[in-house]
């Protein structure tokens, strides 16, 4: 076997897209925003523009996932509008430092949230818990795609049902107030710009399910399908779930919250049984979260080895269960080292969205390129309303990066300008890998 198997249907691939999107953020982010935004509407706002924002995006990446339905995706189409360079910059670091990262960052919280619910003390236990997890989980996803895909359905079955649970609870059965939404104070541009970071991260992951395009069934009918329905089921649920938070409570309280603020909700309107089991599908919806990511993103590097653009090896396949094992084991490889030196886990968030972002700039701008360059070539989907809906996605994600750059240069954090340097570091390092390739 020299190919992957097509074995991702349509539940398996929206369980996919939604599973790797709603991880924990939508569930500890909203106190955060809450203090660096202290006016509903302005985060509702922001809520709402960046969903828009990012649906755009998806529906430009169905078209070019239609065109290019081949393992990697967003890592495909820059190769095919802009060349190896770029597509080798945006790998590299997919590979070795953006995806591993958010692998070993979604594992720690995940462990803290099991030893909180336990009561146990934290302390070194994280990293014994949240190195198991990766491995547990890595072991699982080079069975097979079904296999991953399998954990990433029942997993988020039970997150949709949770945010569904606190969005229904909060406003029929909360003591809550509208008069909460229409309150708040004035908003200080450092700290939207921050806030901004939040949101765009909370909504980061969903092009990662444009990575596993050849492991689905008939793909250009499918992954339109899978990318609008989950976009619309993840936009919705994160508008529903910050409504129902500010129902419940003032935004001032709503930015003390320490603990999982879905804790307190439930708490507040089923008793201590419905904020443990909140907690359970936190914690559920986070090990979800980290499985999709164990499951897509390796496809990159599988893909870049099979292109000749990094080592042979990553682009092998295993022979009974075809799955990409060699390149699986690598990005958890370097997310076990990542458990291990994890140090500033906000910094490293905003570091994660300005380069992943930036590279989704380019990625959704290759339509523009595609349109000409491959003008004739089968398009099963269109993108509605071309060239405004991908021209919205490009200038909205100029403003939200340029904004998130200029708050956090203000708190003098510069963790985003250093990678957006490793990146441009990648091209003379695609250099270098071609001169050796040409003298070996």
């Amino acid at each position: 076997m020299t190919e992957l198997r097509r074995v991702i249907g349509l539940f398996g691939g929206v369980a996919l897209i939604v599973g790797i999107t709603i991880g924990s953020g939508i569930f500890r982010t909203p106190p955060t925003i809450a203090g660096l935004v202290p006016n509903p509407l302005v985060i509702m706002g922001l809520w709402t523009a960046f969903g828009l924002i990012s649906i755009c995006g998806a529906l430009t990446v169905a078209e070019l996932t239609s065109m290019l339905p081949q393992a990697g995706g967003v890592y495909v189409f820059l190769r095919q509008a802009y060349g190896d360079a770029a597509a080798f910059v945006f790998g590299w670091l997919y590979v070795l430092i953006t995806t591993p990262t958010t692998v070993a960052a979604l594992a720690v919280v995940f462990a803290e949230f099991l030893l909180n619910l336990l009561g146990l003390p934290v302390g070194g236990k994280v990293q014994a818990i949240a190195i198991g997890s990766i491995i547990i989980l890595t072991a699982a996803n080079v069975l097979g795609a079904r296999v991953g895909a399998a954990v990433s359905g029942v997993t988020t079955i039970v997150k949709v049902t949770a945010l569904a649970a606190i969005i229904l609870g909060a406003f029929l059965l909360g003591q809550g107030s509208f008069a909460n939404i229409t309150a708040g104070g004035a908003v200080q541009g450092s700290g939207l710009a921050r806030a901004v970071a939040a949101v765009i991260w909370t909504y980061d992951g969903w092009v990662a399910v444009s990575m596993i395009a050849g492991e689905v069934v008939a793909p250009e009918r499918l992954m339109k399908r899978i990318i609008i329905i989950g976009m619309l089921t993840i936009v919705t649920l994160y508008i529903g779930a910050n409504l129902a938070y500010l129902y419940v409570m003032p935004v001032g309280v709503m930015a003390q919250q320490k603990e999982a603020i879905a804790r307190t909700v439930m708490t507040a309107i089923a008793g201590p049984a419905g904020g443990t089991l909140i907690m359970l599908a936190i914690m559920t919806s986070i090990f979800g979260a980290l499985n999709g990511n164990l499951l897509a993103k390796p496809r990159v590097a599988y893909a870049m080895g099979r292109d000749g653009l990094t080592f042979a090896f990553l682009g092998k396949i295993h022979p009974r269960w075809s799955t990409p094992w060699p390149a699986q084991l690598i990005v958890s490889v370097v997310a076990i080292i990542m458990v291990l030196a994890l140090q500033d886990y906000d910094s490293l968030i905003t570091y994660f969205v300005v380069v992943e972002w930036a590279a989704l700039i380019f990625a959704v701008g290759a339509v523009f390129v595609l349109r000409t360059k491959m003008a004739d070539a089968p398009r099963p989907f269109r993108t509605p309303a071309y060239p405004w809906v991908p021209a919205f996605f490009l200038v909205g994600t100029v403003i939200g990066l340029s904004a998130i750059v200029w708050g956090q240069i203000q708190v003098g954090n510069y963790s985003p300008i250093y990678g957006l340097a490793i990146a441009a570091a990648g091209f003379p390092v695609h250099h270098l890998w071609t001169r050796l390739k040409r003298v070996s």
